[in-house]
């Protein structure tokens, strides 16, 4: 059984099938040439055939007459006329008499004059003497055609010898004023030709298996190096785990598909990271950001069980525990709704909207409050300046930057908001003459919950819960968009905002 779960295991391996492709390519490769050569030597070998008929049929036509004798009674004979003291005649006339017949256009034999019997051979007759019918229709058909026409016959001798045969018709020499058609058939054996072929098919069926078998070695070998590259990628893959997401396969720097693989690895890893870090973040958020009120609820109400001996005491203990806890709902409430926004649960609903009209309600909104901190508010901004933005968020955005900035700006100060479209973005300014912001906090103001050291950061509710500007970076970012600041200490500071610009049409929101 354990040998049987190994074979299925090896079998479904990507290397044992890449093998079985291989070796399938090879075979029908390898199969292919084969018939493909075989086909080519077969005709070229037929081709020599044919050719070495044609210069018999000439050689025939050369020395054969087909004439009246004398000795046979002027007979219509088949005379040959060579010089028997030349060899080469000699040779050429007696392999063309090897296998030949002379008929008249009835099929009938004619006498030979040299051998004084009918002009047929006797490799001839083994080989299968044509029937007349057949004979007199070739005839009727040559005397009919303007072409002299070829007819070729394959036929096999007693033993079982291939021979190639060439029929066509010839007229005798005139007699009596009259030249008669007769059928001439010259044929040649082809067995080298055949065996040529046979033993060419069985190197071929004796090579391939072998081939086959040393291509799929060959190919299991090249499987086993192609996927070294995988299985390396599979064990550093195996190496990650929660702890060490920081870890990344390295490139091979090849830019093949294996390089792509790794490089969507290495993101997919870089988004699992982000995912981790954020739960992270939240958890750790939420612990520290909750223990300040959980603990002055827990205070609170010791206070007021021990300690507690009238009515308003009671009321005023609790009314501190219910600030606390409305506190602690605004934190939660904030926190998920920021979670939900970085993991990409919170959808943008983005319509084209006039910002001007946008910014405008909202520094409308922000009058009494600037009145009441003795500040002053205003606004610098355009016609019109239409973008492709969510409206829910970009208020939040545009709410948060004006609440910090008042919030940080002293008696007799300014805060201006300015709107600018550029050619290819929108620039949304809030700066105000505030404190300012060292050059060393600058890095950190968008982390959740940080609050700048210094005067003016005690703990209390009118310093925030300290993730509006966590929001700011996410909104802009969500956007499209980037946030600059700039700030200097003492005279104030300018948030700007850089979104996507998409010119004004048709449907804008106002």
């Amino acid at each position: 059984m354990s040998r049987k779960r190994d074979f299925r295991r090896i079998s479904r391996g990507l290397r044992f099938r890449l093998t079985i492709s291989y070796a399938l390519l090879f075979t029908l490769l390898l199969t292919g040439v084969a018939l493909t050569f075989r086909v080519r030597l077969a005709i070229a070998l037929d081709n020599q055939i044919q050719e070495e008929l044609k210069d018999d049929w000439a050689a025939m036509k050369g020395y054969m007459r087909i004439e009246p004798v004398s000795e046979f009674g002027n007979r219509i004979c088949s005379a040959w006329y060579y010089d028997e003291q030349d060899p080469d005649e000699t040779t050429i006339v007696l392999d063309t008499r090897k296998i030949y017949l002379v008929t008249d256009q009835n099929g009938n034999p004619i006498p030979d004059s040299v051998t004084h019997e009918p002009a047929i051979s006797t490799a001839y007759q083994d080989i299968g003497i044509d029937k007349p019918e057949d004979i007199r229709k070739r005839v009727r058909d040559a005397m009919a055609s303007s072409k002299p026409k070829i007819y070729w016959d394959e036929r096999r001798t007693s033993k079982g010898e291939p021979v190639k045969v060439r029929g066509g018709v010839v007229y005798s020499e005139p007699h009596q004023g009259q030249r008669a058609p007769y059928y001439v058939a010259i044929g040649t054996s082809y067995s080298d030709n055949e065996r040529t072929l046979r033993d060419y098919t069985w190197i071929f069926v004796g090579v391939i298996p072998g081939a086959l078998l040393l291509g799929s070695l060959l190919g299991y070998f090249m499987a086993g190096r192609a996927l070294t590259p995988v299985r390396a990628v599979a064990q550093a893959a195996q190496a990650i785990s929660g702890t060490n997401l920081s870890m990344r396969i390295p490139s091979r720097d090849a830019g093949d598909e294996l390089d792509y693989l790794i490089l969507t690895f290495n993101r997919m890893i870089e988004r699992l990271q982000e995912s981790f870090e954020q739960m992270r973040q939240f958890s750790a958020d939420v612990s520290h950001e909750l223990r300040t009120p959980i603990t002055a609820i827990r205070g609170q109400l010791e206070v007021a069980l021990f300690t507690a001996e009238t009515t308003d005491q009671y009321r005023e203990a609790m009314f501190n525990a219910l600030t606390d806890i409305d506190r602690l709902s605004q934190i939660v409430r904030a926190l998920l709704l920021l979670s939900q926004a970085e993991s990409g649960q919170l959808v943008l609903q983005k319509a084209r909207l006039n910002l001007c009209e946008v910014v405008d309600d909202l520094v409308e909104q922000f009058q009494i409050p600037a009145e009441a901190a003795g500040v002053s508010l205003t606004a610098e901004l355009p016609a019109e300046c239409v973008a492709e933005v969510d409206r829910v968020q970009i208020e939040r955005m545009i709410t948060n930057l004006l609440s910090n900035a008042l919030k940080f700006t002293p008696e007799g100060g300014e805060v201006k908001v300015s709107l600018r479209m550029e050619e290819d973005e929108i620039q949304l300014a809030v700066k105000d003459t505030g404190r300012g912001i060292p050059t060393e906090y600058l890095p950190h103001i968008f982390d959740r919950f940080y609050r700048v050291p210094g005067k003016g950061t005690a703990p209390g509710p009118e310093q925030g819960l300290g993730l509006g500007l966590s929001f700011v970076l996410w909104i802009a970012k969500a956007h499209e968009g980037r946030v600059e600041v700039a700030s200097t200490l003492g005279k104030g500071t300018c948030f700007t905002i850089h979104l996507p610009h998409h010119p004004a049409g048709d449907g804008a929101e106002v």
